[in-house]
């Protein structure tokens, strides 16, 4: 690829994606575009080039993007946000919101869906608190592709054996052949959307928890700043936002403060609720890998 080429495509995932694709990364556009040339038929990567400048083909823009997205992730990732939602969130949301019965998770930058169905796991295991509530977990991503495979719940042994507990495959998954899928009362309470980070989103109307995790990372701060700014009104006044381990909003957002209790954990209201006792949901971890597991 030509450096005019690649200063052309980190331009296009720039404006239609947020991604900031750095100049190393030139090995590793022409490896993931040369698969996509492939199975699009398309001679070579300046070929594809030439398509896309001619800015005629958005589901050819569509499919570079979703090639050149990083689609990393696994179940109960990191562990700490699961036991901070399972140990503070969930419980002072059940308090928060006892009249309405209803709660709504967004899981942003959703990839394959092991975050969303990770939360719903941890839900369902402490269903006898959340009896006659409404619960939604939406699960969104730029990539229709990555949501197939998120809304399907299907997934191989490898996948399986990345953070789930084996009391959790048993109790909330069916085998289907060499592979596993997501039970279905767990697949009714998730929803998978195709959305762009970058663009409005008021339709979605407001959540009580957003989890934004590993995702910012990959943006130049003016993005950051974006999509920070398109997802805080989105959250309830007194609701939780969640960052991964190695993300923050200082300088980003005016409009979050950290929790000083809980790292990754930002709030909007100036005095954070009060959670109840984690004792109150049987707290236990659920991330501890599967040990011992053998297919």
């Amino acid at each position: 690829m030509t450096e005019t080429d690649f200063a052309f495509l980190r331009l296009l995932l720039q404006q239609r994606s947020g991604l900031s694709l750095t100049a190393d990364k030139l090995y590793l556009a022409e490896s993931r575009l040369s698969i996509l040339c492939r199975r699009r038929g398309i001679a070579d990567i300046a070929t594809l080039i030439g398509q896309l400048r001619l800015g005629r083909d958005r589901a050819l823009e569509s499919a570079v993007v979703d090639a050149m997205t990083t689609n990393e992730t696994l179940f109960f990732r990191d562990r700490t946000p699961f036991d901070l939602f399972r140990d503070v969130i969930l419980p002072e949301r059940i308090v928060a919101n006892a009249a309405s019965r209803t709660l709504r998770i967004w899981c942003a930058a959703v990839s394959s869906g092991q975050e969303a169905y990770s939360l719903a796991m941890i839900i369902d295991d402490h269903a006898n608190h959340l009896a006659g509530w409404k619960v939604e977990i939406i699960g969104t991503d730029i990539s229709s592709e990555i949501l197939e495979k998120a809304r399907s719940g299907i997934y191989s042994q490898f996948e399986i054996q990345r953070g789930l507990p084996i009391q959790m495959l048993l109790k909330h998954f069916e085998q289907r052949g060499d592979k596993w899928q997501v039970c279905e009362r767990l697949r009714r309470m998730v929803e998978f959307r195709q959305h762009n980070l970058l663009e409005r989103n008021d339709h979605f109307g407001r959540f009580d928890i957003i989890f934004c995790r590993n995702v910012l990372i990959y943006f130049d701060v003016p993005t950051k700043v974006k999509v920070l700014e398109l997802l805080t009104p989105r959250l309830v006044p007194d609701g939780a936002f969640v960052l991964g381990a190695a993300e923050t909003v200082l300088g980003l957002a005016t409009r979050l403060t950290c929790d000083p209790d809980h790292r990754g954990l930002y709030r909007q209201a100036a005095l954070a609720p009060q959670p109840r006792p984690a004792a109150a949901l049987g707290a236990r971890s659920y991330a501890e890998p599967l040990a011992g597991w053998r297919s």
